[in-house]
């Protein structure tokens, strides 16, 4: 991808003598339900991106951007020299010239021709940077969660409606491929669970050491404070320390969770919850966390049990199962972890196989193969796998559905507005730990 930089002043005579009908124009839905308006597109068909946020996460998403087409990457924002400058020069190695601003106020007053932005910085800034970005009249994609607070992730909904702009959450899972196949071929469209009774989900980790840094980049501490920081540590580690991240159920739990709500199709009515520091003792978060959410649907009450836990390496992946009295869902965002098994009672899967909506799995066992251990155990069940691959980074499809949308002719697959109820009841899961006691959630609570 070849940096070619357009002005702005460029851009509207080029669109203008054109026509007005081939001006760069985004799909900017009222609601999520709102239908898409017609495709238009842009005789330049580049959009000037800026990344804000060069940590860990930005690297991954600045990897997916640099495979994208039709987007242009003009400049990165970090607030550390050693991230920003790094992946400058990086960037212009590989024929990318990008330039490297501190603070996103230095983006916004210098930058007069960015169309859009990635925000991946710490949680407790991504409400005032997407703010002040929507604000600028650009469109955002930020990461999750949206924010550290639930009055953080409802202003962003709020500025999104009132400046009229996109906010796409990162919650990938919606844009991904298999994802969407399982959710709407098998679950929906093929009943294949048969009535839902329960759903399960786990991110354990092994023991990790917290990140360090180079002692020559170390920051100041006037410049640590200016961005919310006491020292070095508590910067590089941010997501373990309170006021500056969600914890474990923020990192991880938040896609998991998301996906609860997404396949139900409803908000939980309450969540108990059981965590904490039992581990790392230099941390303000927990680092176990043990959830139940009840769902209400119309076939009676289904629970979610989620896990997140500090374990050996042997814990068992991540995943999101779906449990129903005729089949199971296992869905990762790794193929290899993924699984649908059918229950004895349920009817054949052979229609299902001849549509190639699923694959009879290599491993599979017969079932009654294995010897029972005890009288009241199920049979071993067969496993079938799902026939959809996709050979693209795991968060390049939900950037690409950004792009398209801001290009018009398709809606977000996660605007503001759908995510904060998902992380509505995120942050109220932390509120369980905390209170030590169930928590109802009313289905007005979650609108923002």
């Amino acid at each position: 991808m070849v940096n070619q930089p357009v002005t702005r002043r460029e851009f509207l005579g080029t669109t203008v003598a054109a026509g007005a009908g081939l001006l760069l124009t985004s799909c900017r839905p009222e609601s999520a339900s709102s239908p898409a308006a017609a495709p238009q597109e842009s005789v330049l068909n580049k959009i000037n991106v800026a990344l804000i946020g060069c940590g860990a996460q930005g690297q991954v998403l600045l990897d997916s951007l640099l495979v994208i087409e039709g987007i242009r990457l003009v400049a990165l924002v970090d607030i550390w020299s050693y991230n920003r400058d790094s992946n400058v020069r990086r960037l212009k190695s590989q024929g990318v010239e990008v330039r490297g601003y501190e603070s996103y106020e230095d983006l916004l007053a210098h930058e007069k021709d960015l169309q859009a932005v990635i925000v991946a910085t710490p949680d407790f800034w991504h409400a005032p940077v997407t703010n002040a970005c929507l604000k600028a009249g650009l469109d955002v994609y930020c990461e999750k969660m949206m924010s550290n607070t639930i009055e953080g992730a409802r202003s962003m909904v709020r500025t999104m409606r009132e400046t009229g702009r996109l906010l796409q959450i990162g919650h990938q899972r919606r844009s991904n491929p298999r994802y969407q196949f399982a959710l709407n071929r098998l679950l929906r469209d093929s009943k294949l669970c048969g009535r839902l009774t329960a759903a399960n989900g786990q991110w354990n980790r092994a023991v990790t050491e917290d990140l360090g840094w180079p002692k020559k980049f170390t920051m100041t501490p006037e410049a640590l404070a200016r961005y919310g920081y006491k020292d070095m540590h508590q910067f590089r580690n941010w997501r373990w320390f309170k006021g500056l991240g969600g914890g474990p159920l923020s990192d991880l739990g938040a896609h998991q969770i998301d996906i609860f709500n997404w396949w139900f199709g409803v908000m939980p009515s309450s969540v108990m919850a059981s965590g904490g520091v039992d581990y790392y003792k230099n941390h303000e978060w927990y680092d176990n966390a043990m959830v139940i959410y009840e769902y209400p649907l119309p076939t009676g009450t289904a629970r979610a049990f989620y896990e997140v836990l500090t374990t050996t390496s042997a814990g068992g992946g991540y995943f999101e199962m779906f449990m129903g009295d005729e089949g199971t869902i296992k869905m990762s965002e790794s193929p290899l972890i993924t699984k649908l098994y059918r229950e004895d009672r349920a009817p054949a899967w052979d229609d299902l196989v001849a549509k190639s909506y699923l694959r009879a799995s290599a491993t599979a066992a017969a079932s009654g193969e294995a010897e029972k251990v005890d009288v009241r155990e199920t049979a071993p069940l067969l496993q079938y796998e799902i026939p959809v691959t996709f050979n693209k980074k795991i968060h390049q499809p939900h950037l690409e559905n950004f792009f398209k949308a801001i290009r018009g002719g398709v809606r977000l697959n996660c605007p503001a507005d759908e995510a904060f109820a998902s992380e509505y009841v995120i942050h109220k899961a932390n509120e369980a730990i905390a209170e030590r006691k169930t928590i109802a959630i009313t289905p007005e609570e979650t609108q923002a």
